[in-house]
């Protein structure tokens, strides 16, 4: 909120300058004033809400200066609507607010009964029951009403604070005040605050939790006794939201509640703001969505505190202890968040990583899955990062959930060097039946199935594999589908492939010729890394009626023989290391025939050197005898 303009409205006579003159002189002024004052300007200070630059602008309500009135009312973000006496009061409800409806405005109005000074018989309480809560009943618009009086110097700052804080911390997003209920957007936006803060997703706020969130939002520690109060103001309410273990989701609901009832709304907006939420209480775009670019030829992953924080957050909400997330612990899980990402959903969420026999996602599953969704799309992590609370480190809090991910070196083609990144995507190419989606079940371990399904849309199995040493990757197949020829043709999306696994069914003697085909259809697919796998290895091996056997076509390329292997063998698990391990040391997964001349020139550089050496040594050892 850059600023916060005024408008004072109400018949001639209430007091409107005079209201503004006491604000500016801060006492009275006795002598005429002009009719209408000119806009008074209020900088920033440290009693204005949010540090903003304050507008006041007069109004007339004669005849001639009816459409400046419109003007201004239509410009400004905030009505302050005074009234000093039963006809001015009267014309609130019969004038006022419907010509403001007239007009189509929608900003908040408030209330001021100016003058108390000249009804000394009559009480605040009185005005308040028998005035203001019907006129306000009636109209929503009015956000708060107040009672001041400028010759006594009577709430005249408290009433354009109040003026001030309808636009800063508005009411209207939070609290029904025709239903005495908050409202649905802010229940879920203080849902997810309480989800946060629970730290050990026990179903209540500890005194721990409470004491972090206090530090958290106001920057300062409760005093003594605070927290004691603040149950018996729950308590008092609602007696079973206050437990041993702590305060339940509905008592800190109640809370907040409590608060804007007793006109206290900025303290909510205060906490909404910590936690990033805008004044339509969404999240900011800047929250869900930071700046992180990715170069060409890099990929992002999940950086070591990104790996402990979805680790740290499936072993809190792994309640019956048993490895693996089932339906209810898995809603629990994203209960701040619009729900599974769409991409777990296109990718048919959890078969496409490791469960346990229950079908629950495990530990190692769950890792995989966010390292494969960081991979295809890290601004859906992000997004999820923010949504689930990720927190970054205290030398790291300008980064946001950004430290969370980090991006890998750029991988260069054709290179004798080792890819140095850690999540890696292979696509799974062959013809129909050749035994592509078994191999994909083999790798999550899922039980071999006779029944042949062929495969429609794209499918991507992930799971983690460790290599000789005992390093531990993340390896990505794809099954492409009939979606095959489109993803081959593009050269973005080959840009992401670290490695072509053409397959083939050992035992159909027309398997082979389909990676011939696609070997002469696409020779662009020369310039990534491949490997030939020989499936159905349990069966009878044939000839293949094509122009040149396996065996001969990869040695003709100068690489390896196909690889023999049945799903239904215990070896498989091999396959998936030798994937990896190609993936991860490309030099010796591309045709021979193809690849780059070695570099000599630093060779030639060494060897002029050492013969100009030798050529010195020579002529001084002659000098000296």
């Amino acid at each position: 909120m850059a600023a916060v303009r005024i408008c004072v409205c109400g018949d001639d006579g209430t007091g409107k300058s005079s209201l503004i003159t006491s604000l500016v002189k801060d006492v009275f002024v006795t002598t005429k004033i002009q009719p209408v004052l000119p806009h008074v300007t209020i900088p920033p200070s440290i009693g204005t809400p949010e540090n903003v630059t304050t507008t006041i602008v007069d109004t007339s309500t004669l005849p001639h200066d009816r459409t400046e009135l419109n003007k201004e009312i239509r410009k400004c973000n905030v009505i302050l609507l005074v009234y000093s006496d039963h006809y001015s009061y009267e014309r609130v409800a019969l004038f006022w607010m419907p010509h403001f409806r007239s007009l189509g405005v929608n900003v908040p109005v408030v209330l001021c009964a100016n003058k108390s000074d000249t009804s000394a018989n009559t009480t605040t309480d009185q005005i308040v029951e028998d005035e203001m809560l019907p006129v306000m009943a009636e109209f929503k618009e009015i956000d708060a009403c107040i009672r001041t009086s400028a010759r006594e110097h009577h709430n005249i700052n408290e009433v354009f604070f109040l003026c001030q804080k309808a636009v800063t911390d508005p009411i209207a997003p939070l609290f029904d005040s025709k239903e005495s209920t908050l409202k649905p957007a802010c229940v879920s936006a203080l849902q997810r605050i309480f989800y946060l803060c629970d730290r050990d997703q026990d179903g209540f706020l500890n005194d721990e939790e409470v004491h972090d969130f206090q530090i958290k939002c106001f920057g300062k520690p409760l005093g003594e006794g605070d927290l004691d109060n603040i149950k018996l103001a729950i308590g008092k309410y609602s007696p079973q939201d206050v437990a041993q273990g702590g305060i339940t989701q509905e008592g800190f609901l109640m809370l907040n509640r409590i608060f804007i009832e007793k006109g206290r709304h900025e303290t909510v907006w205060l906490i909404l703001r910590t936690f990033h939420y805008t004044n339509s209480l969404s999240l900011h775009n800047s929250f869900l969505h930071p700046k992180f670019d990715i170069p060409p030829n890099t990929s992002a992953e999940l950086s070591p505190a990104g790996y402990r924080f979805f680790v740290d957050l499936f072993l809190v909400h792994d309640k019956d202890s048993d490895g693996g997330l089932n339906n209810s612990e898995l809603t629990a899980l994203f209960a701040p968040t619009p729900g599974l990402p769409p991409s777990w959903l296109d990718s048919s969420f959890p078969s496409s990583t490791v469960s346990n026999e229950a079908g629950h996602i495990t530990l190692q599953g769950w890792l995989a899955q966010w390292s494969m969704t960081t991979f295809f799309n890290p601004s859906t992590t992000l997004a999820y990062l923010a949504f689930l609370g990720f927190e970054p480190s205290s030398n790291n809090l300008r980064s946001g959930t950004t430290s969370a991910l980090k991006l890998t070196k750029p991988r260069k083609r054709r290179k004798r060097v080792p890819v140095e990144r850690n999540v890696l995507l292979a696509y799974i190419l062959g013809g129909s039946g050749s035994g592509k989606s078994s191999l994909l079940d083999a790798f999550l371990s899922r039980p071999f199935s006779s029944i042949y399904h062929p495969t429609i849309k794209p499918r991507t199995a992930v799971n983690s594999v460790e290599l000789p040493g005992g390093k531990q990757c993340t390896l990505i197949l794809e099954e492409l589908g009939e979606l095959e020829p489109a993803v081959l043709e593009n050269e973005s999306k080959l840009s992401t492939c670290d490695i072509v696994v053409y397959t083939y069914d050992s035992s159909d003697p027309d398997s082979f010729s389909h990676v011939l085909h696609l070997r002469s259809t696409y020779p662009h697919l020369d310039a990534l890394p491949s490997l030939y796998v020989a499936l159905k290895a349990d069966n009878d091996k044939t000839t293949q009626r094509s122009e040149v056997q396996p065996e001969e076509y990869t040695a003709t390329q100068g690489m390896p023989k196909p690889l023999h292997v049945s799903v239904t063998w215990n070896s498989v698990s091999e396959v998936f290391v030798q994937i990896a391990e190609a993936a991860m040391w490309p030099s010796g997964a591309y045709p021979k025939g193809n690849e780059e001349e070695t570099d000599r020139t630093h060779l030639w550089i060494a060897l002029g050197a050492v013969v100009a050496a030798g050529a010195a040594f020579v002529g001084i050892w002659r000098r000296m005898n």
